[in-house]
């Protein structure tokens, strides 16, 4: 095994580390933690330099939970850091390379994954829900979960290379020309990460939707074309009074809005299914989407969109830390939690 230092001799190595712990029921204790060693050939041992607070975050921490996470784990995913050590097993990667993480490891063994459809896969793990995740100052993780990106992009950007990701995978699902009008139902992180990308593909109209005005005014502030708060107006007429016709493209970033997301798209239009919530049961009215020709794509966190996201971080095209907000200490992470979830905030990126 090589380290940080080029050396495999325990002294030059860190071994305890400060960490806040999942214990469940919304609640967090830092613990001192080993730090992790290697436990397999084709481990990695990253140190983690940011990362950012996401929505399943907030929803691990919610009380009742929102998102299932393993009590006693370390949560958080969003995150950048240096190659500290590796396995004897790895390539592609060495000490000292920068890297990102792709944190839900697949098995490559179920029908899913023999199909090429790895992220439908039944048996799979999730870095910072299942396993130890980002919010401490070293990550073990096995190679395939990490994806080297130039130096040269700025940290806050690469911690948001997860996110980003998502939407990459998802965009890529519904046919899109130069010039399309996009509405995205809402402007919180995500909704706001496919506003920059459709930005940067060239859409005509980008028109966020939401009920929070930190968040309407925050995308006006970015350079969306426009944001309303869809309880003060008629947001389908609204829509159609600026596109003509309609969205060409909707997007529901939140994940019960498809009745409105149905509503707001033009004939023949193409609508994104990205949000989850898992107990709402929204009503369909099934007779628009035939009667209008409607194609619906279920999207989710994108299928193998790793490699297009590097590139684009890499080209500087779309630069994801526009949304960042907040940068604390990881002794803050729930004061970070707290600023996200009564939308005081943005995006927070929690620091090593």
């Amino acid at each position: 095994m090589v380290n940080v230092l080029g050396a495999s001799t325990a002294q030059q190595r860190a071994t305890a580390m400060l960490a806040p712990v999942f214990l469940g029921e919304g609640r967090l204790a830092y613990q001192a933690r080993p730090v992790p060693a290697l436990a397999a050939a084709d481990d990695v041992l990253v140190r983690i330099e940011a990362c950012g607070i996401c929505g399943t975050d907030l929803n691990i921490l919610a009380t009742p939970p929102a998102h299932k996470a393993t009590p006693g784990i370390i949560i958080g995913h969003e995150g950048v850091g240096i190659v500290a050590e590796i396995g004897p097993a790895v390539r592609g990667l060495q000490v000292g390379d920068r890297v990102v993480i792709a944190n839900r490891l697949t098995c490559g063994k179920c029908a899913y994954c023999r199909r090429g459809l790895d992220n439908q896969c039944t048996d799979y793990q999730t870095i910072g829900t299942t396993i130890d995740g980002a919010f401490a100052p070293f990550l073990r993780a096995p190679a395939r979960a990490l994806w080297k990106i130039d130096p040269s992009v700025p940290r806050d950007d690469a911690a948001l290379f997860e996110p980003l990701a998502c939407a990459v995978g998802a965009v890529k699902r519904a046919p899109f020309q130069v010039g399309d009008n996009v509405a995205i139902i809402g402007a919180g992180p995500m909704g706001l990460l496919f506003g920059l990308l459709y930005r940067a593909l060239g859409a005509g109209q980008i028109i966020l939707l939401d009920v929070a005005p930190y968040r309407l005014e925050f995308a006006e502030a970015i350079g969306m074309d426009a944001a309303f708060d869809v309880t003060q107006v008629d947001a389908p007429a609204e829509v159609k009074r600026l596109t003509g016709l309609g969205a060409d493209i909707v997007v529901d970033a939140v994940g019960n809005q498809i009745d409105q997301a149905i509503r707001l798209a033009r004939r023949g239009g193409q609508v994104i299914l990205f949000g989850l919530r898992a107990h709402d049961n929204p009503p369909v009215n099934q007779y628009t989407i035939t009667r209008y020709d409607l194609t619906l794509h279920g999207a989710f966190v994108g299928l193998h969109p790793f490699a297009q996201t590097i590139q684009l971080l890499e080209s500087r095209r779309v630069q994801p830390s526009t949304l960042v907000t907040h940068r604390l200490p990881l002794a803050e992470l729930e004061h970070g939690v707290e600023l996200m979830r009564t939308q005081r905030a943005m995006k927070v990126l929690m620091e090593m």
